[in-house]
């Protein structure tokens, strides 16, 4: 495992668009932080994924859990000394069914507890490390489904949390821009995942989106928000 080797931590990364990422940047050779909720299935996805250029490690995470992450960061710091690419790619609910005149309130707030301030207190537990990297990348997997501009009814909790991740990236690329630190939203697209369901494009499309965001250069853009590299209205 290089020392030299770029370190990014990829959070919900056992499935679907953030274990894509996980293999994309493996494959350009990061060693990769694959974080899960359960350590088993880390271990699992970390497995499936032996053989990349990078090293692949598995790690516990749960974005809600404060001290968790901090103790993540604290192991980080002691293994790596910085993080160079955070993907803030944890989420839950995406509720297709559900109405905002009428949904469970607990619902959405247990929806933004996840999607919202898990990328958020992710980002602030990190923070130090990403300042210690001489090209340090923040990624929010955001969704066309929080544009204000096509926004309609239906998906609340969903809806409102990108909505609400979105913002967030604009407030943290601005803070974030004399540091050189480049913080985007990338919405991946209809994919066929877990959450995405049958008929969307392949994984390997919507992990590239977040990779290209991940691995921008230095004169790249901050504060976006962008499907495939072109960006998409707020």
């Amino acid at each position: 495992m290089s020392t030299d080797a770029p370190v990014s931590l990829v959070t919900g990364a056992n499935r679907g668009i953030g274990r894509e990422t996980a293999r994309q940047l493996a494959g350009l050779g990061h060693t990769v932080l694959l974080c899960a909720r359960r350590q088993e299935d880390a271990e699992r996805a970390a497995a499936e994924l032996a053989g990349s250029a990078g090293t692949v490690l598995p790690r516990r995470l749960d974005v809600t859990d404060d001290d968790g992450l901090h103790a993540l960061a604290r192991a980080v710091e002691a293994e790596f000394g910085r993080l160079d690419v955070l993907v803030n790619n944890a989420a839950i609910n995406y509720d297709t069914t559900a109405r905002a005149t009428d949904v469970d309130l607990d619902e959405v707030r247990r929806t933004l507890e996840t999607n919202l301030f898990g990328a958020w207190q992710t980002t602030q537990a990190f923070l130090p490390l990403l300042r210690r990297s001489a090209r340090a990348r923040v990624v929010n997997v955001s969704s066309e489904s929080g544009s204000l501009e096509s926004m309609g009814g239906g998906t609340p909790a969903y809806g409102v949390s990108k909505a609400a991740l979105n913002a967030l990236t604009r407030k943290l690329a601005d803070e974030l821009r004399a540091e050189r630190i480049l913080v985007n939203a990338v919405c991946p697209g209809w994919i066929a995942t877990d959450m995405g369901g049958p008929g969307g494009a392949p994984v390997e499309e919507g992990g590239a989106s977040v990779v290209w965001a991940a691995t921008l250069p230095d004169s790249g853009p901050t504060g976006g928000f962008f499907r495939h590299g072109k960006p998409l209205p707020w």
